[in-house]
């Protein structure tokens, strides 16, 4: 099992090549989740191939291929664009988010090492600091890479990918809930710690699976609570955007 999770990152590891839709797509992925190409800009496919210096087939390609993930919106005679936020998906999103990431993060227990923990904690450590700096844009850089470490050793392929996906989807919905729920941000940091707590002490993948999407609902649940129906309404709280 754990041979085939090893052949299929080194699929992605430095000096594999890449296909020029490859490069394609994650040029544009990188724009979007960047905020470079913010939603509803449109994007010029000849442009866009000539910033990376190959031509528009694989550019389309890849265009494509991010509409299938919901990245890109196509509207016939007007051609593709970013997608809009769709404040409506966010509660879909991230409960979607927590059952997989906490399956995921469940069936990784087994292969994960002292060291994988160690990271998690230190990774954690510099939440807190975020937290106290009260910098959301590195809080939730941060809070990715601390689930990722755990999730990453999902010998489920497929599943972490998917993972992954989610994260990047909830990404283009909101920046970070830090800012519009500051308390939820520390006690996140705190259930990090009880969540390493329990994969450290033996507990029951049930329990553990548990916790993980408890922790993830918690804060989808506090946004909610906040903006009293604002997700589902038409104002889109900044701190969302």
């Amino acid at each position: 099992m754990m041979a085939r999770v090893a052949a299929a990152k080194d699929a992605s590891t430095p000096g594999t090549p890449v296909s020029k839709t490859d490069q394609a797509y994650a040029h544009v992925r990188g724009k979007i989740l960047d905020g470079s190409f913010p939603p509803g800009s449109r994007l010029v496919i000849e442009q866009i191939a000539r910033d990376i210096g190959i031509s528009v087939v694989p550019v389309r390609e890849a265009i494509r291929r991010l509409e299938a993930e919901g990245y890109i919106s196509y509207t016939r005679n007007v051609g593709a664009a970013v997608a809009n936020v769709d404040l409506a998906r966010y509660p879909e999103t991230a409960e979607t988010l927590a059952i997989l990431e906490s399956a995921a993060t469940a069936l990784a227990v087994p292969n994960i090492r002292p060291t994988d923990l160690a990271k998690a904690r230190r990774i954690n450590d510099g939440l807190r600091r975020t937290v106290e700096a009260l910098d959301p844009i590195e809080f939730t850089k941060r809070n990715h890479q601390f689930h990722r470490v755990l999730f990453d050793r999902c010998p489920n392929v497929h599943l972490a990918k998917i993972v992954e996906r989610e994260w990047s989807l909830l990404g283009t919905t909101r920046r970070s809930a830090f800012t519009f729920v500051p308390e939820r941000a520390l006690s996140s940091v705190d259930e990090h710690e009880e969540l390493l707590r329990l994969i450290e002490i033996g507990a029951s993948i049930v329990k553990i699976e548990q916790f993980a999407r408890d922790h993830r609902l918690r804060t989808m649940h506090s946004l909610e609570e906040r903006i009293g129906g604002g997700l589902h309404g038409d104002v889109v709280p900044e701190t969302l955007a």
